[in-house]
């Protein structure tokens, strides 16, 4: 099964070696780059569903928060830490 996982954009890298947006996912701690090719209203702050290196929909913090507590249920956050609110 995938999961699109969700993470908190970082940083909005503009002048990528691929030529597209690309950016700085914060996934519990864990830094990862995503390209915004399909969500370019993405902004430094939000919450974004990624799958595969490519953030398909930006989403708010409390639905994120729902995501990573139903991954917690399923054991699937073992190596991240759950962001807390505030």
């Amino acid at each position: 099964m995938c999961l699109g996982v969700p993470g908190k954009v970082v940083e909005i890298v503009e002048e990528s070696p691929l030529g597209m947006t690309m950016a700085k996912i914060s996934f519990g701690g864990i830094i990862k780059e995503a390209c915004l090719a399909y969500v370019p209203e993405a902004q430094a702050g939000d919450y974004v569903i990624v799958h595969a290196g490519f953030a398909l929909s930006v989403i708010d913090e409390e639905e994120a928060m729902e995501v990573f507590e139903m991954l917690k249920q399923m054991e699937e956050l073992s190596e991240l830490e759950i962001p807390r609110e505030g």
